[in-house]
């Protein structure tokens, strides 16, 4: 992966809206990443990785510790919710 998680994102776990039921919304990660470098497909996984890595950094920035995927990826950007539990 191109992302390297910061500080911040290494106290950001990704959970389920199950996990956060007892948590605080602190915001919202809209993170986006490149879907294809030239004319080849980077592939789902490798993109949901690097997107989870980007949403753990603004998660972190944001003063949370959970992030929460809100959507599904759509040209290479999704959106997660942070909390902070």
């Amino acid at each position: 992966s191109w992302v390297q998680v910061t500080p911040e994102g290494q106290g950001v776990q990704l959970a389920t809206a199950n996990q956060i039921s007892a948590c605080t919304r602190v915001g919202t990660a809209n993170v986006n990443a490149l879907d294809n470098i030239g004319f080849i497909n980077r592939g789902a996984t490798p993109l949901q990785n690097e997107l989870v890595l980007l949403a753990r950094n603004e998660g972190g920035r944001l003063g949370g510790n959970r992030i929460v995927p809100e959507s599904t990826i759509n040209d290479g950007r999704q959106t997660f919710g942070v909390y902070r539990c």
